[in-house]
């Protein structure tokens, strides 16, 4: 028996049920869902940090947009507000498309 103790998308039961598996499943309440998702989207984020091949970046990326929605709503927002602020910050101090690298900054 393979013990994952983490946080799976919604339809991975539904898929190891469908193979034939039994599996043992609980609903978190909202303050251990709020920290099985940070440590998912950890997670996600050191997979896309190790990934080597541009489509296997492009699919953790993917992992880590869909939890930023889920992170967003618990916080009371939505993945297009999130956007929005990040459209302002843009406008504001601007994107990372320069790649610019600050050495220093003299006093």
């Amino acid at each position: 028996m393979a013990v994952y103790n983490k946080l799976v998308r919604d339809k991975i039961p539904e898929i190891i049920t469908e193979q034939g598996q039994e599996l043992d499943t609980v609903t978190l309440d909202e303050a251990n869902y709020e920290k099985e998702l940070k440590k998912k989207l950890s997670e996600e984020v050191s997979e896309y940090l190790e990934s080597t091949e541009d489509n296997e970046a492009l699919e953790e990326l993917a992992d880590i947009l869909e939890l930023l929605q889920s992170l967003a709503s618990i916080h009371g927002g939505t993945i297009n507000e999130v956007e929005e602020i990040r459209v302002n910050k843009a406008e504001k101090k601007g994107g990372f498309e320069r790649k610019v690298f600050l050495k220093s900054v003299e006093d």
